[in-house]
């Protein structure tokens, strides 16, 4: 049984969380960890723990993802998580890309290996030797393939979500017979990607085409999503690679299949993916100081209810919340909780949820149950709504749809109010002193330029524009004529 300054000391566990504008780091940080999202495990650096209220999240995201995925003809499947050190190099772009943070197995058990076996950092080459022994025709095409698991990256710095050793994600793969259709199965992915973070995570983004600076290793093209953060850097949210035919050729894996005129040729491939960083994004966008905000599409509880009362609670309490559960959970499907707990306040527990992020708070008591009014609280904007019991499952709806399109709302203003246009290097300097997030420029497309960007003010490439410019102007480096809409920007 706990204390009376046990549960003091836990309200002051609950509130204390540093705010946000002073030290986002030290906010974002703290806000994980008394969520009980993740938790540090000290005895391997770099690797953490995602505890059973974050994971609950990445189900959420996952089930709603997978079914997107699925709907566009794709299968999951799984491959070993160990790729041989000969597999790993065959694609020389690739391995030197990754080969700074791959993490490599010499010995099964006591004995020491004859070859080392890489932790896979990404999945392209193992792969790509199943896809040898399953394509032989046209018939066999395209593969569509995507796969849910974990990877390893020897990361320098880590941050819950944001960048670890260890990550889940889903990654997909694909081989097609021509490559226009290589490169529509890119695109459709981007957009999966854009329509899922911005509708379902409330997350406004801007998408386009990595310089060849920011190219995945082996890709022809890689194209990007990315969003702002409240410090105005960017976080980069999924990627979508058309990798041509530079894991399939003779020299790489020798993909071949038998095309309709009866030559033999190599298929165009594709990979993509997004990861555990969603939650990052998630955690840093919306919450405040008062902890989480969850959009409520993938929060795993969208509404607690809070009985209250003096001593233990009346019956006729305990009947209306058994008569509100059933209503909202069994009848309608959304994700319900009660807070039954005896031990704790009831200001204790609305700092809990608060920290937790549930979109939406009920409180009950007797005066309720009598007045058969129930006081709803929205964890977005704080607003307190008396609503009817009568009306409870259609109000609860139509809230928990408003707190969904004003978290993207804030989100798209936030990026939109920190994102500006130059036409030179002195104007792009002077924004960067005032104001933080995306700077959009013309670019004359020559890498030398985009270094010398980097090496003066500090920000990369984040992506150029997919579409064409209504404007023509001139380099914002070099002036000569501006071929690309260039988005900048520092990353997190």
């Amino acid at each position: 049984m706990a204390t009376s300054d046990s549960i003091e000391a836990n309200h002051r566990y609950v509130k204390n969380v540093i705010q946000k504008s002073k030290n986002l780091s030290d906010w974002y940080t703290q806000v994980v960890l008394k969520a009980e999202l993740a938790d540090y495990f000290a005895d391997l650096k770099g690797f953490h723990v995602i505890r059973p209220y974050g994971y609950s999240i990445w189900e959420k995201i996952q089930s709603i993802l997978d079914k997107k995925i699925k709907a566009t003809g794709h299968e999951n499947a799984y491959f070993p998580l160990l790729i041989p050190e000969e597999l790993l190099i065959k694609e020389a772009d690739h391995i030197a890309g990754f080969s700074p943070k791959v993490a490599w197995v010499s010995h099964g058990g006591k004995k020491e290996l004859k070859a080392r076996l890489a932790i896979r950092p990404t999945s392209e080459t193992i792969v790509c030797t199943l896809f040898s022994k399953w394509v032989q025709s046209w018939r066999d095409l395209p593969i569509l393939i995507n796969q849910w698991c974990n990877v390893i990256r020897w990361e320098k710095e880590t941050r819950f979500f944001l960048r670890s050793k260890e990550f889940l994600w889903q990654e997909g793969h694909t081989l097609h017979c021509k490559e226009e259709e290589a490169e529509e199965e890119t695109l459709r992915m981007l957009e999966i990607y854009r329509d899922f973070i911005e509708n379902d995570l409330a997350i406004s983004v801007i998408i386009g085409k990595k310089t060849d600076r920011g190219r995945f290793a082996g890709a022809i093209r890689t194209y990007t999503v990315e969003t702002m953060m409240p410090n105005g850097r960017s976080l980069q949210l999924g990627t979508s690679h058309n990798l041509g035919q530079n894991f399939t050729k003779k020299e790489a894996f020798n993909i071949t299949y038998l095309a309709k005129d009866g030559k033999e040729r190599f298929p165009w491939q594709t990979s993509w993916g997004v990861s555990t960083r969603l939650i990052g994004g998630i955690v840093m966008l919306h919450g405040d100081d008062s902890g989480l905000i969850l959009p409520p599409k993938i929060a795993p509880i969208q509404v607690i209810i809070i009985p209250h009362g003096r001593d233990k609670y009346s019956e006729v309490v305990i009947d209306t919340v058994h008569h509100i559960v059933q209503s909202l959970a069994d009848n309608h499907g959304f994700r319900v909780k009660v807070d039954w707990r005896k031990k704790y306040r009831a200001g204790w527990k609305f700092c809990e949820w608060e920290l937790k992020g549930v979109p939406i708070r009920i409180e009950i008591g007797p005066k309720e149950v009598e007045q058969k009014e129930l006081l709803v609280v929205r964890r977005d904007t704080g607003e307190k709504i008396i609503v009817p019991i009568s009306e409870i499952d259609d109000q609860i709806n139509l809230i928990l749809q408003k707190i969904q399109k004003n978290l993207l709302r804030r989100s798209k203003n936030f990026r939109i109010s920190h994102t500006n246009r130059v036409k030179s290097l002195e104007q792009l300097t002077d924004v960067i002193d005032n104001q933080n997030g995306f700077i959009i420029a013309f670019w004359c497309g020559d890498s030398k330029c985009e270094d010398d960007i980097r090496e003066r003010t500090g920000l990369t490439s984040r992506c150029i524009s997919i579409e064409p410019s209504i404007e023509i102007g001139s380099c914002v480096c070099c002036n000569k004529t501006g071929n690309y809409e260039l988005t900048l920007g520092k990353v997190y």
